[in-house]
């Protein structure tokens, strides 16, 4: 069974944006088609966007996604009609007609994931190294080092760091990085996120702390080289206790 992300301005049951889910068991969630909406999801198998009816805001939106660093696989849900204005800038991965029966549905996101895990594989395998800038994650080693220095982190810190830079530019609340790092059976609370961020920049240091970026009343995101200025704060809030 998959986890679905369905994108839509309808708020419809997902059995009636695409026919065809309601005979499937795969997860489906339904949520307004804002790529705001990938914040606070959880992980995701794969995203479908609505473009039955506004293909310009579907397109936008398709486009938007893939800068912010979506990496799971993106497909339209489209009309016949629609299928002449679906082009490769686009970004999507492929297409959906809302008249596909079950089997046709399963089939394309069955290929859709499997060719993300493949290629996820892949580079995994091409490039066991993490370059963000100056910071190099070795997973194999489980060491880290920025412009040559070695950090000296523990293991979540380690984990923390490799997992915000394997997505740069994307936010994750401080909720998807505990799901994420510290998994799904760990009942610490999320001033835990905090904590480990602060000590995580002061190890990297005065010149690179802002690398870990701060959105405010949302949670912390990797910052490319060359896009400090572009709204990051380095500057924890952290929540008082309750």
């Amino acid at each position: 069974m998959a986890r679905l992300l369905l994108l839509t301005n309808d708020l419809a049951p997902s059995a009636e944006v695409v026919p065809a889910l309601g005979l499937l068991a795969h997860q489906v969630r339904v949520l307004p088609a804002e790529a705001s909406a990938l914040v606070e999801t959880p992980p995701t198998d794969a995203v479908l966007v609505d473009a039955r009816r506004d293909l310009a805001p579907a397109r936008s939106l398709c486009r938007l996604m893939r800068t912010t660093g979506l990496s799971a696989p993106l497909l339209l849900v489209v009309t016949e009609g629609g299928l002449a204005a679906v082009s490769a800038e686009w970004g999507a991965d492929d297409v959906l007609l809302v008249t596909a029966g079950p089997a046709e549905v399963e089939a394309r996101l069955r290929l859709a994931i499997g060719r993300a895990l493949m290629a996820a594989e892949t580079e995994h395998d091409l490039a066991p190294e993490i370059r963000a800038g100056d910071v190099v994650i070795d997973e194999v080693t489980y060491s880290a080092k920025v412009r040559g220095r070695a950090l000296d982190l523990t293991y979540k810190e380690f984990e923390l760091l490799k997992f915000l830079a394997q997505h740069p530019g994307r936010v994750f609340t401080r909720a998807q990085l505990l799901q994420e790092v510290w998994g799904y059976d760990y009942y610490g609370g999320t001033r835990t996120v905090d904590v480990h961020v602060r000590r995580l920049r002061a190890k990297l240091g005065p010149e690179f702390e802002q690398q870990i970026g701060t959105v405010r009343n949302v949670g912390y995101r990797f910052v490319p080289p060359g896009r400090e200025s572009a709204g990051a704060t380095s500057d924890v809030t952290v929540p008082s206790p309750a």
